[in-house]
């Protein structure tokens, strides 16, 4: 496995900020700053310990491959696909990557795909899901070691908002593409999700103040998901770090039978 040459000219030395080179299975810089890649083909550009709870665990992966293998969000993998390909983009970044599911599908032909995670259990499978594609671990809170004006669309689905990287790592006239769930999804699990707030839009639009809103549609859809598909898809989320706490554990073991859901999602276009 490797970094493609695109994603490796765009990442910066997360220790100096200097530009990196690929060579010998690993990144470097001139001052000599060296990143091993690893045997599943994703580089760790960290060198500080991330607080517990933050990143998706083995566990969260697995379930989030097998919900998401189902196809059961493909309507929405394709429309944020048709909100990147109207900015031709040569480079596209996945900030909260995961396992790369949206950004394999979004990459146009001859496009790249830098995926970023703090997961490094889920960069395992994004430095797979598509050959374009190089993931690198790294906190999106923190400044990321990429370089300025790297990208012509950025994704953040499902994921933390850096919108003052966000700004930096777009060119003029590029695009951020966010997708937010709505108060609605999942509605039918009752207290086995977590809550989402009614104002998520406001909040959303305000903490992307130095950005104007190009596109915005609600994409919602019923689902049959069997009791497998409940646990994966309350599993591969935020709730699956809280599942032992005020008795979530038990209401989801209590779905035996399959249940109708409602999927729901706002995508927001950003220039």
């Amino acid at each position: 496995m490797h970094l493609p040459e695109p994603v490796v000219r765009a990442l910066r030395c997360s220790v100096c900020g200097a530009p990196l080179t690929g060579r010998d299975r690993a990144v470097r810089c001139h001052h000599g700053h060296s990143f091993d890649l690893a045997k599943q083909g994703y580089v760790n550009l960290l060198h500080a310990k991330i607080p517990a709870g933050t990143a998706d665990t083995a566990e969260m992966v697995a379930a989030r491959v097998e919900f998401l293998g189902k196809g059961h969000y493909q309507p929405l993998a394709e429309a944020v696909a048709k909100q990147a390909a109207r900015f031709d983009p040569e480079l596209i970044i996945d900030a909260g990557a995961g396992t790369g599911y949206y950004l394999a599908k979004a990459l146009p032909e001859n496009a790249h795909g830098l995926a970023l995670d703090v997961s490094a259990v889920a960069l395992r499978r994004a430095a797979k899901a598509h050959p374009a594609i190089g993931a690198a671990v790294w906190n999106l809170w923190e400044p990321w070691p990429v370089a300025d004006q790297a990208a012509d669309v950025v994704l953040n689905v499902f994921a933390p908002r850096n919108a003052a990287e966000f700004r930096r790592v777009l060119r003029p006239g590029g695009a951020l593409v966010v997708v937010s769930p709505n108060p609605g999804h999942l509605g039918e699990l009752g207290s086995a999700v977590l809550g989402i707030g009614e104002d998520k839009e406001q909040r959303l639009d305000s903490s992307l103040a130095r950005f104007t809103l190009d596109h915005r549609e609600e994409i919602s859809y019923r689902l049959r998901l069997d009791p497998d598909e409940v646990r994966h898809v309350v599993g591969m989320g935020p709730a699956a770090h809280h599942l032992h706490r005020d008795g979530r554990a038990e209401r989801l073991a209590g779905f035996t039978e399959p249940v109708d859901v409602t999927a729901s999602f706002t995508l927001s276009v950003f220039t």
